[in-house]
């Protein structure tokens, strides 16, 4: 999956430090990520690269590190004309090598996309400043801080035998087959969104919930916790069209393999096909 990044060793804690010309830059617009086009391929470039367009020292805000190489976001710059540098969707990240580049990435956009939705106070309208001793945003007005964003959500394989439920999204770009899967609400355990989700997707009941793994999923900002369940009773899928376009059991050989395989409902999907699951 994509933080499986072994033998690079991901440290997420917040540390105040100026970066060097060897740590990388991340600059994200919207969607986009603004990335360095070489030789090789396409990479995330360093401020020894990009020296030569000015000085981004004292705007970057520390993210995390990687190694011995530190991650800093830089909003407030413009992409140079020259030298290769262009921005690429979000998106390149799904096949992005490597892979510990690909995590960093889009780990990285988790927090960009925070940061400009927490830049006023929500409780007084201020302007909030980063906090100075961890990674949060603080409210200079009324000392609101706010923290990053983590969305809770689950997705489950559910066996009918020896045949998977799959489903397909009726709306967004993702067009392949994927597990049910869901937001976490308010007040709601894990199995009970399990519950509650499959029974407002397809119109099933489940049993012998069982957690199998969990991931970060910075694409949309959620820890994703993945499960296991077996149908309970009547197999006839009643669709939530709003929702899922389509729905179906298949069996292992039918089971399509997505490389790279990078997302937990990916991995249960191979697993089920090998007869892991």
């Amino acid at each position: 999956m994509i933080q499986d990044i072994a033998p690079h060793t991901y440290d997420p804690v917040f540390r105040r430090k100026k970066p060097e010309d060897r740590d990388y830059l991340l600059h994200y617009e919207y969607n986009k990520v603004m990335l360095l086009k070489g030789e090789k391929g396409s990479a995330i470039p360093t401020f020894g690269e990009l020296r030569e367009e000015g000085e981004f020292s004292e705007q970057a805000q520390y993210l995390f590190s990687i190694d011995d190489r530190a991650y800093y976001c830089v909003t407030d710059m413009a992409v140079p004309e020259f030298g290769g540098f262009y921005m690429e969707p979000l998106t390149v990240f799904r096949n992005f090598e490597p892979l510990h580049q690909a995590f960093a990435g889009i780990t990285g956009s988790q927090l960009y996309r925070w940061m400009q939705s927490r830049r006023f106070c929500g409780c007084c309208g201020s302007k909030t400043e980063p906090s100075a001793r961890e990674r949060a945003l603080v409210c200079p007005s009324c000392g609101q801080t706010e923290y990053p964003k983590i969305s809770p959500a689950v997705i489950v394989a559910i066996t009918n035998g020896d045949k998977l439920l799959m489903s397909r999204y009726a709306g967004g770009a993702y067009r392949n087959y994927a597990l049910i899967a869901g937001f976490v609400e308010i007040g709601e355990t894990f199995e009970d969104c399990v519950r509650r989700e499959v029974m407002e997707e397809v119109g099933l009941r489940v049993k012998n919930i069982r957690y199998y793994k969990s991931q970060p999923w910075a694409f949309s900002d959620t820890e994703m916790v993945g499960f296991t369940a077996e149908l309970d009773g009547n197999d006839t899928i009643c669709l939530e069209e709003e929702e899922l376009c389509e729905a179906g059991w298949f069996t292992r050989d039918e089971i399509v393999e997505y490389g790279p395989c990078i997302s937990v409902g990916h991995e249960m999907m191979k697993a089920f096909k090998d007869g892991k699951i």
